[in-house]
């Protein structure tokens, strides 16, 4: 009864506000603008120098030279601009973006995550997770509670090079919405049929469950 990636983007949406200038990472992530409701006026912002990002392009439609960070085809919506890298990472840096949300391949309990490397395998490059981590007003981590062998992601501490240490506030994984506290990770939300105890049997860092642990709502 785990979310699917599509449902783990529709609850992360419910995070984005009026007036926020949010920043997708490649992935999950990007799935997040199919849900952000229509009432209200958000901005999304890549690191390669797009603020004003519009939904994906119907097929046949795409445009190679308009991408995000992550070289997937983009629209633009009405007002949209165009930039430099350099102005890119002065908005980022300078705190002028309020939401980021990326993937993660680790997340420890004290909130540092692991996103951008794995030993051995070839990488084309950081990418701008890193300042992103590093100044983002607040970070959600849109990922899978468990690898493909079924071992927890969600760590005492991370096993991978670290991208940030101590940044990442919120988790929505396929089988749960955690906090991150100087305690540990807090169960807030589960996935509709997914009980405390399997969230609990796949968490290995510290993880504090409340009385009571509503369904997410969709």
């Amino acid at each position: 009864m785990s979310l699917t990636k599509e449902q783990i983007a529709q609850r992360i949406a419910k995070e984005v506000k009026d007036g926020f200038y949010v920043n997708l990472g490649i992935g999950i992530p990007t799935l997040v603008a199919n849900y952000v409701r229509d009432d209200i006026a958000v901005e999304f912002q890549s690191e390669n120098g797009v603020l004003g990002m519009g939904p994906f392009p119907l097929e046949g439609e795409e445009d190679a030279d308009v991408i995000n960070a992550g070289k997937q085809t983009i629209t633009t919506l009405p007002g949209a601009s165009f930039f430099d890298s350099a102005t890119s990472f002065s908005m980022i840096r300078g705190k002028h973006v309020h939401l980021t949300i990326l993937g993660a391949m680790e997340i420890s309990e004290d909130g540092d995550i692991a996103n951008w490397k794995i030993p051995g395998k070839m990488v084309k490059g950081m990418g701008g997770a890193m300042d992103l981590v590093a100044s983002a007003e607040h970070i959600i981590v849109a990922m899978m509670h468990t690898n493909r062998a079924g071992a927890s992601k969600l760590l005492k501490k991370c096993s991978l090079p670290l991208t940030g240490v101590k940044c990442i506030h919120t988790v929505v994984t396929d089988l749960a919405v955690l906090d991150i506290t100087p305690n540990g990770f807090v169960l807030k939300e589960r996935a509709p049929g997914v009980s405390v105890e399997e969230i609990v049997a796949a968490t290995e860092g510290k993880l504090t469950v409340p009385e009571h642990v509503p369904e997410m709502i969709f």
